[in-house]
């Protein structure tokens, strides 16, 4: 819960050493925030004119998260950590709302899941 966990890493830790976790709150690893989906997802319907928001969609989104995860974090989000530059693993399984790939990457899956899933009323040809 937001702003205090019920439980925080540390309390996790001292229990399960193999644990993963994540909490709405940005001073700890894996911050999960609706800011993460909700715009982009939002993008890529607006940009095909979809009809709805499917589970297609949805789990385009979390897979294009899921992918960038995985992918070397960028200068200019590694910078905004004081030079940290996080790397996939328990303290980083999902990217952090200031990486500037999350505007290009889960749009594109959005909408393309739209026309692939036929919800979309102006297909984007050239994607």
């Amino acid at each position: 819960a937001n702003p205090d966990p019920e439980i925080t890493p540390e309390e996790v830790a001292e229990i399960r050493t193999d644990a993963i976790m994540a909490t709405g709150r940005s001073d700890y690893a894996n911050q999960v925030n609706n800011v993460l989906g909700f715009p982009y997802i939002f993008r890529g319907a607006l940009d095909v004119r979809a009809t709805t928001i499917n589970d297609d969609m949805k789990i385009a989104a979390a897979r294009a998260l899921a992918e960038l995860a995985r992918q070397d974090v960028p200068d200019d989000v590694a910078a905004a950590y004081q030079g940290n530059r996080p790397k996939f693993g328990p303290n980083y399984i999902i990217p952090v709302p200031f990486d500037p790939r999350l505007i290009s990457a889960i749009p594109i899956a959005v909408a393309k899941a739209a026309m692939d899933s036929g919800v979309a009323r102006k297909p984007i040809l050239d994607l």
